[in-house]
């Protein structure tokens, strides 16, 4: 058969099957949902940590250097994301998202991006540096980000047969991944929603002294989400 009507008859199958949803108590893994047609709804809060300017970092470091680079904010991360209740389902490159679920997902989200904080500016900051001259003492300014957002999520199957993974539809995984692009040159390094902060236990909210520990800003990026709270505190491992 000709790749055209590989394609065509791929397509075709998609449009034409049947949807078959069903509520998720847990966060499915890619066989849990069926390729044709299903999918799993949750209530989720979705957290994305971000490596900055990688870019940058792939194209003018030694790949090896950029590797240990991903790999040690990855690694970290995910620690954090897991020990926090959070499910890994998904790396792109230099980021990785984490899916939370159950009463206290918004407030063990925020505990878990502040942590990621932490563990980047004290542990894989210093350590990298440490090891790289070339991180030390280059203009690469090593930082990241974590953006958090809530909202009902759709997990589908996409792909082909034996190539396929899941793909998280909902306001949440794409608002979380911006928010985790943003302003990182004045120290905010953590960014969550207004529906995720309203919802965050005092414990996550307030610091020693009952201040708040989240500063709140307008933003337009994505319609229908016009207020946004960042937070330049870590909370120590």
């Amino acid at each position: 058969m000709a790749l055209a009507e590989d394609v065509t008859k791929e397509v075709d199958n998609v449009l034409s099957q049947a949807w078959d949803i069903r509520d998720g108590q847990v966060v499915p893994t890619t066989t849990d949902v069926a390729l044709g047609g299903g999918g799993v709804k949750l209530d989720a809060v979705i957290l994305y940590a971000d490596l900055a300017d990688s870019t940058n970092l792939a194209t003018t470091f030694d790949r090896r250097v950029a590797a240990k680079v991903y790999k040690a904010f990855l690694a970290s991360s995910s620690q954090i994301i897991r020990h926090f209740g959070g499910e890994i389902r998904s790396f792109d490159g230099d980021r990785v998202m984490g899916i939370f679920i159950g009463d206290s997902k918004n407030s063990n989200a925020a505990k878990t991006a502040l942590k990621i904080n932490y563990a980047f500016r004290y542990v894989v900051k210093p350590k990298l540096e440490q090891k790289y001259e070339s991180l030390r003492t280059g203009s690469y300014a090593l930082k990241h980000g974590c953006g958090i957002d809530a909202s009902e999520v759709l997990a589908v199957r996409g792909g082909i047969r034996k190539n396929s993974d899941l793909l998280w539809v909902g306001r949440a995984p794409n608002v979380a991944a911006k928010l985790s692009n943003i302003r990182r040159n004045d120290d905010y390094y953590t960014f969550i929603s207004r529906d995720v902060y309203l919802k965050l236990s005092d414990e996550v909210k307030l610091d020693k002294d009952k201040k708040s520990m989240w500063q709140q800003f307008t933003w337009s990026e994505v319609a229908g989400v016009n207020e946004v709270y960042g937070s330049r505190h870590h909370w120590e491992l």
